[in-house]
């Protein structure tokens, strides 16, 4: 809102010693409320506290007023100053130009899918029964069609892939946002040889004093400030990178299909025939999604 409304952090002191006169906004409905009612109180009191209207439905607001609303929520998310500070150092030790690969394939993550994975290796098969509980894997045809309706992630073997199947280079620089414990990493390193993570790059102190949100925090940023973003998942991760790199002009963002991808393969498809059916599959939406970003960010009134 800079250069349209002044924000302090402290009333000056010949309005701190008084009281707001208060202003009721919970019950109006119309957008001219505004002109009718706050702003006369303000100019006649210069100093009023205002009821929020929770209750109302922003589809009203003027086109202006959800520009405004959107794009300060955006402008106004950041992290602290010192995690700021980490991951702008992260962000410049990784080779450039560089891709961000968000991958999903934790064993609680596939425990909490509930879906069959019988090629793993026993290490990780043992992992994800230890993450289980009590979400045990569909099995037979129920597990074919959990798998069709695309609720499996992707391996990291599927993912190099798909990778393969965009003509995305051997030789790209790939920056690899994913949390601990990620498994059969080995299917996409054997293809994609230019891989670094946050545990390659920070000291071992560094890494190893870190929680999972802070870890979280410095993908999002590294993220939103790569060349392109690619992610094999849509969870809430996903969802607020591809809205900030859209609302900062950065279109280069592509969501792997995991529907499209479990339907090809159940049609018995692999080899070069895959790949180009993959490629048909994805090319619409290479390098011009938007994500999740509210669509009133977009419009013309740039604040």
């Amino acid at each position: 809102m800079n250069g349209f409304v002044k924000v302090v952090k402290e009333l000056p002191p010949d309005i701190a010693s008084k009281e707001p006169v208060r202003v009721d906004c919970s019950k109006r409905k119309g957008q001219f409320d505004y002109f009718e009612s706050v702003l006369p109180s303000l100019l006649k009191h210069k100093y009023i506290s205002i009821t929020p209207a929770m209750s109302q439905r922003r589809d009203r607001y003027p086109l202006y007023a959800k520009a405004a609303l959107c794009q300060a929520c955006y402008k106004a998310l950041r992290l602290t100053r010192s995690l700021e500070m980490k991951a702008s150092q992260l962000l410049d030790a990784i080779p450039k130009p560089f891709l961000s690969l968000h991958l999903r394939f934790e064993p609680d993550m596939v425990a909490y899918s509930q879906c069959e994975y019988p090629d793993l290796s026993p290490a990780s098969i043992k992992a994800i029964e230890a993450a289980q509980v009590d979400r045990k894997p569909w099995t037979g045809e129920l597990a074919r069609v959990w798998r069709l309706r695309g609720k499996c992630p992707l391996t990291p073997n599927e993912t190099a892939l798909i990778l393969q199947s965009l003509s995305i280079p051997l030789t790209t620089n790939i920056y690899l946002a994913a949390g601990d414990g990620l498994m059969e990493i080995e299917g996409l390193i054997d293809t994609y040889a230019n891989i670094v993570t946050k545990s390659s790059l920070l000291s071992r102190e560094d890494f190893t004093s870190m929680h999972g949100n802070t870890k979280a925090a410095l993908d999002y940023y590294v993220s939103i400030n790569s060349d392109s973003y690619i992610a094999t998942y849509f969870g809430n991760m996903d969802k607020m990178v591809s809205a900030m790199r859209a609302f900062n002009g950065l279109y280069k963002t592509l969501f792997f299909s995991r529907r499209g991808f479990a339907q090809l393969t159940s049609q018995g498809l692999n080899g070069k025939e895959l790949k180009q059916a993959l490629w048909k599959l994805h090319r619409d939406d290479f390098a011009k999604g938007r994500g999740s970003a509210l669509s009133e960010c977009f419009c013309e009134f740039k604040l």
